[in-house]
C-alpha cells in the first residue's frame, strides 16, 4: 500500500484532451462554515476525482448520509460515492489520529477507504507537539486570542515554511523516528519558553498507533497521478476548506487560517497547472457567520442575531462553538468573487431566512468615516460601519421547493441583487440540509 507508483508519460499529451478545463473548484466565499461539504457531495457524481487542496482538521464539512449526520475534517467530501477517487493533496496538513477516526466512521457505511482514498506523499504531518504549541501559543495571547481550534494547524504550516516538516512520504524512510525526535526536541524548547508543562504522552501513543494505520493507505506521487488522470479525460473537483476571508494573504489578517484558501491554492495544493481550471463555484450562506475572533462588519448583537443562530443551528462543526451571526456582506462577497475568479455562486441555508419579514444586506462600508466598497487592508484596526440596504423577506416555507421558478418573488429579488452587485450569477440555492434540497436556478 505505502509505496510510490510510477505513471505513464501520457500526462504530457494535453493536446489530445477535448475539454482543456478538467478541474473545477468548490470553495468558501465567507469566513468558512458555508456548507461546502454538502455542495461537494451534491456535485461529486459529475466527477471522477474529488481532491482536498489545503487546510487541516480545523475544517468541518457536514454531510447527511442515509439521514445521519457525518462531519469530515480531513477526508474529501466525495468519499461516500463509492466509485470516486478521493485525494488528500500536498497543500493539506494531516493529523493521522483524526484521519484514522474518520476512516473508521466512514467504513461503518460500507466504504472501503483503502480502495478509494489516496494521500500525496508531500502532505505534511501534524505531530502531537504541534497541537501543544498551538495551545501554548493561544493561551499566551490572553485577550488577543485569534480563536485557534488548537488542532496544531498553524505550527504545522510554520514547520512547512521553515523546512522542518515531516511528510507522509517520510514514513518510507528508515530514519523517520530520528527525524521525529529531532523535530520534537525543537518543539520542546519552544514549549519550555511558554512554560507549557502538560503531559502529552497519551497524544504520542495515539499518534504512533495512527501512523501504523496510515501506512496501510494509498500514498501517491500526487502531481504525476492527478495529471495522468487528467490526460486520460478524468474530471477533478477540487475541494477547499475554511473560507476566502480566512486566506493567509487576503483574509482578515491576523485573524486568518494558515493556508491559501482561495482558488490559487488549488495549483500549489495539488500540483496542477492554472490552465486546467474551469468552473470556480463559490459557496456563500444567504447571511454571514464567523467563528472565533476577528472583524465581522455585519455582526448582529441583538435578538435577530440570536434568531439566526437558533434557526440555522449555527455552532461549529469542529469545535461546537456558537457562531457569530449577521447579515449578508456584499462588499466582502464581491471581493472574494474577484480574487477567486468565481464563475458561479451557490447560496446555502436560504431556508434559514424563511421566517424573517425584513432582511438586510451590506452594500458598502464607512471606514473611519469614509464610505467605500472595498475591503480595507487591515480590517482588524479599522473602524467599520456597515451601510445596509433593506429587503422584504419571503415569509414562507421554501424547504420543499424543487424548481427555481417556484421560489418566492422576494427571494428572487434578493438573489438578483446579489447577482448584479457581484457580477456573478447565483446558480444554485440550498434550501435545507438534505442532499436533495438544492434548487437549480
Amino acid at each position: 500500500m505505502l509505496a510510490k507508483t510510477q505513471y505513464s508519460k501520457s500526462w504530457l499529451i494535453f493536446a489530445t484532451i477535448q475539454n482543456k478545463y478538467m478541474v473545477d473548484v468548490i470553495l468558501g466565499l465567507q469566513w468558512g462554515d458555508e456548507g461546502k461539504g454538502k455542495i461537494v457531495d451534491y456535485f461529486a457524481p459529475r466527477y471522477d476525482i474529488v481532491a482536498r487542496f489545503q487546510g487541516g482538521p480545523n475544517a468541518g464539512h457536514t454531510l447527511y448520509v442515509d439521514g445521519k449526520k457525518q462531519v469530515l475534517h480531513q477526508i474529501p467530501s466525495g468519499i461516500f460515492h463509492q466509485d470516486k477517487v478521493n485525494i488528500i493533496g500536498n497543500g493539506v496538513v494531516l493529523d493521522p489520529v483524526t484521519l484514522k477516526r474518520e476512516c473508521d466512521a466512514v467504513a461503518a457505511y460500507g466504504i472501503d477507504v483503502k480502495k478509494n482514498l489516496f494521500i500525496s506523499e508531500r502532505t505534511n504531518i501534524i505531530i502531537p507537539t504541534h497541537r501543544a504549541l498551538d495551545k501554548a501559543s493561544e493561551m499566551s495571547k490572553g485577550e488577543s486570542k485569534i480563536g485557534s481550534t488548537l488542532k496544531g494547524i498553524g505550527p504545522a504550516y510554520m514547520d512547512k515554511t521553515g523546512r522542518n516538516a515531516l511528510r507522509v512520504g517520510d514514513l518510507l524512510d528508515k530514519s523517520f523516528t530520528t527525524q521525529y525526535i529531532k523535530l520534537r526536541l525543537k518543539h520542546q524548547k519552544l514549549l519550555d519558553n511558554f512554560h507549557f508543562i502538560e503531559d502529552i504522552s497519551a497524544w504520542e501513543e495515539e499518534f504512533f498507533e495512527a501512523l501504523e494505520f496510515l501506512k496501510t493507505l494509498n500514498v501517491i506521487n500526487c502531481e504525476y497521478y492527478i495529471n495522468d488522470q487528467i490526460s486520460k479525460g478524468k474530471k477533478v473537483l477540487a475541494e477547499g476548506a475554511q473560507g476566502s476571508m480566512l486566506d493567509i494573504d487576503f483574509g482578515t489578517f491576523p485573524f486568518v487560517t494558515s493556508s491559501n484558501t482561495i482558488s490559487a491554492g488549488v495549483c500549489t495544493g495539488l500540483g496542477i497547472s492554472p490552465k486546467q481550471i474551469g468552473e470556480v463555484m463559490g459557496v456563500t450562506k444567504a447571511y454571514c457567520t464567523r467563528v472565533g475572533g476577528g472583524p465581522f462588519p455585519t455582526e448582529l448583537f441583538d435578538a435577530t442575531g440570536e434568531e439566526l443562530r437558533r434557526i440555522g443551528s449555527e455552532f461549529g462543526a469542529t469545535t461546537g462553538r456558537p457562531r457569530r451571526c449577521g447579515w449578508m456582506d456584499l462588499v466582502a462577497l464581491q471581493y472574494t468573487c474577484m480574487i477567486n475568479g468565481v464563475t458561479q455562486i451557490v447560496m446555502t441555508k436560504a431556508d434559514v431566512l424563511d421566517s424573517f419579514e425584513e432582511l438586510s444586506m451590506c452594500t458598502s462600508y464607512k471606514v473611519n468615516g469614509v464610505e467605500t466598497k472595498q475591503v480595507p487592508f487591515q480590517m482588524a484596526k479599522a473602524t467599520i460601519e456597515p451601510i445596509l440596504e433593506q429587503f422584504k423577506g419571503w415569509s414562507t416555507d421554501t424547504t420543499q421547493i424543487k424548481l427555481g421558478e417556484d421560489l418566492p418573488e422576494t427571494m428572487k429579488q434578493y438573489i438578483a441583487f446579489i447577482n448584479e452587485y457581484c457580477g456573478v450569477p447565483v446558480k444554485h440555492v440550498s434550501n435545507g440540509p438534505g442532499r436533495e434540497q438544492i434548487v437549480h436556478i
